[in-house]
Parts: C-alpha cells; structure tokens; sequence
C-alpha cells in the first residue's frame, strides 16, 4: 500500500466507521507487532513463551491502537501504535503470570536497595557497594542482576507514576488532544515527565547510553553491544541496572511529590 493511500484510509474509518479500511489499515502495520515482538523474543524463548504469543498479544496492542488513533493529533501513528504494541505485549506476559513470586520479590527487593543505598549516598551505587548492602559477593550479585533481568523486561512509559492505586501512565495513553485539556492531568503528567528524565540523567554514563539506544534509538541489546564494544550479556546486565535504579527512584519521588 502506498503512505499516499493512508490519509484515505484514515479518513474512510474514522469519519465514515469503514470496518474494510480499518482491516487495510491494520494490515498496512502489522509489520509492526513483528518487530516489537522479534525484539522482545530473545530475551524470552527460553521461559517456554513462543514467538506467536507475542505476535498475537501485539496484534491486539495494534488493534486497539487503530481503533484509539485520532489522525487529526500531531503525532505520527507509528510512534503511537510501538508503545501500544509493546504495552499490550507485556501486558499479555504478566497475565500469563510467567514470571515467578519469588523473581519479582527479589526484583523489588533489588529496587529498594538501590533506592535506599543511593539516597544515603547521594549518587548512583557501584556494584561493589550493593553487593556489600546486599551481604554478597561480587559474582553473587551479579548473578542475581541476571537471575532478575526478566522481571525487569518493561517499556520506558511504564516507569512514569500515576496515582496512588493507579497504574503507571503511559505516554501514549496521555498525548495531549488539542481539542480538550485539562490543566490538572497536563500538570501531573509534565511533572511524571521532568521526573523520568531526572531520574535518567542520574544513571551512570553507560546505563544511561544503553537505556537511550534501546528505548529512543529502537536498538537491539545486541547492537547495543556492537556500538559499546561490550557483549549482549553485559549490556542485558547494564540495562537490568538502570532499570531497578530507575525503578527505586521514581517510586520514591512519586511519594515525595504526589
């Protein structure tokens, strides 16, 4: 399908409710639900998940994402539709409840020490430092970042706060509509935003690297490794890191502002 047939398409759903454009549309973008889901897979296949759960949860991301897009917002719908799809991918793996109790214990656990550790030091840990909190050595806690590096498969906007009892908020979930705004959610969310980028800019550089090119570039981790000069596995346990910082972080300065 040519990109100059999509305005026509999009309007022949939105405006007139054609069920035959929207199916053109979502196939037009189902390479997307690929992508998303080809990207995630490497991390999983070893946890009995197949590649077609994911394709399928995504597909449903995809659905749903055509059916929220507004064409008239300023916003491209791919940068829309990732977030959705990905979203939806996850989504589908934390019902499936894929994950063990005690993993995700012990990832909040891990968020909590890097929360604490970090205030009282007033800078980003180094391993030797958690591994001493922690009461480990070394290659003990390393081989706890990777034990919990499945628990901490998310996508960025995940991280964003929402409210007490909420969700975490989803940027794509809250583009601002020209048409209606309303001060107080546009305020919070600004808020969620300068948060998240403090809370980024704080990580170590090479966190911080890893946690650009894999959420804001679209790199793999092993691409990552290719531009780093350092493996796939150190830049999984680079990225576990930033996230578990990240993690600690937000959830204390979600209870400090909101």
């Amino acid at each position: 399908m040519a990109a100059k047939d999509l305005p026509e398409l999009w309007s022949r759903y939105k405006d007139e409710g054609d069920i035959e454009a929207r199916d053109e549309l979502i196939l037009h973008y189902a390479g997307l639900v690929k992508y998303i889901a080809a990207r995630l897979f490497p991390n999983l296949s070893s946890h009995q998940v197949e590649l077609d759960e994911l394709i399928s949860y995504g597909i449903e991301g995809l659905i749903d994402a055509v059916h929220r897009f507004d064409p008239k917002r300023k916003v491209k719908f791919e940068t829309y539709a990732l977030a959705r799809i990905k979203g939806a991918i996850i989504d589908g793996l934390r019902a499936m409840d894929w994950i063990p109790v005690s993993l995700r214990h012990k990832a909040k656990e891990l968020e909590k020490a890097y929360c604490l550790l970090e205030h009282r030091l007033g800078r980003a840990a180094t391993d030797e430092e958690m591994a001493c909190e922690l009461g480990m050595s070394i290659p003990e806690f390393q081989n706890l970042l990777k034990e919990v590096n499945l628990a901490t498969i998310i996508y960025l906007e995940d991280l964003i706060p929402g409210d007490e009892g909420d969700k975490n908020k989803r940027i794509a979930d809250v583009i601002k509509d020209e048409r209606a705004e309303d001060g107080l959610e546009l305020i919070e969310f600004e808020e969620s935003k300068r948060l998240l980028a403090e809370a980024i800019a704080l990580l170590p550089e090479k966190e911080r690297t890893v946690v650009t090119l894999y959420y804001y570039e679209g790199l793999t981790l092993k691409e990552i490794g290719e531009v780093l000069g350092l493996s796939e596995s150190r830049i999984s346990q680079l990225h576990t890191k930033a996230i578990l910082r990240l993690r600690g972080r937000l959830g204390k300065k979600k209870n400090d502002v909101f």
